[in-house]
């Protein structure tokens, strides 16, 4: 496996081309722009349909969600989380689109966010994209990610007694036993 070649001190990662696993990768067009506009930000790469994915910190996530939506981005088609794995970070991601009238293909852009297990709180972005609403609660309800600001940040799925985020990789389980003497 080859190692990625350093950047000169005068370049960025949004400046240069991504080498990863061996292939360069050119920064997509929104990264540059971003950058551009000094939004901090990390190219993650493209999707299998060639979508930018771009990684940010949760300190700057209202403000560079507040930039997309400015650029356009006006619909957030899907909010949703997932665990890295035991004892790694916790991912909020978005997929945002840019839907105009008259478009047939919009322009796309996937966000994420890693947050440390210990301490998994983000903004909302209810504020900008009303859409974020009900995703977020489920994500919180399944992973436990805290959306700071959300309106109704309260379980969707679950009891609002149950222990526990069921989509942690490391969740234990309840005992079947456990859960029918509890009703």
């Amino acid at each position: 496996m080859s190692e990625t070649p350093p950047i000169e001190p005068e370049q960025t990662a949004q400046e240069s081309a991504i080498v990863r696993e061996g292939a360069i990768q050119e920064v997509g067009p929104l990264s540059k722009r971003l950058t551009q506009d000094g939004f901090t930000h990390e190219f993650l790469g493209v999707d299998h349909l060639g979508v930018e994915i771009l990684k940010v910190d949760r300190t700057v996530l209202i403000p560079f969600s507040t930039a997309l939506y400015a650029y356009g981005f006006n619909y957030l088609q899907c909010q949703a989380g997932y665990d890295a794995g035991p004892g790694q970070d916790l991912v909020s991601m978005y997929h945002i689109l840019k839907v105009d009238n008259n478009i047939t293909q919009p322009e796309e852009v996937r966000v994420k966010v890693f947050l440390p297990r210990e301490n998994p709180v983000v903004p909302s972005v209810y504020w900008i994209w009303k859409t974020a609403d009900w995703q977020e609660r489920e994500t919180y309800d399944m992973y436990g990610i805290i959306y700071d600001g959300h309106p109704n940040l309260k379980r969707l799925l679950m009891p609002e007694d149950w222990v526990g985020w069921p989509l942690r990789k490391d969740y234990i389980s309840p005992d079947f036993y456990e859960l029918q003497e509890a009703y």
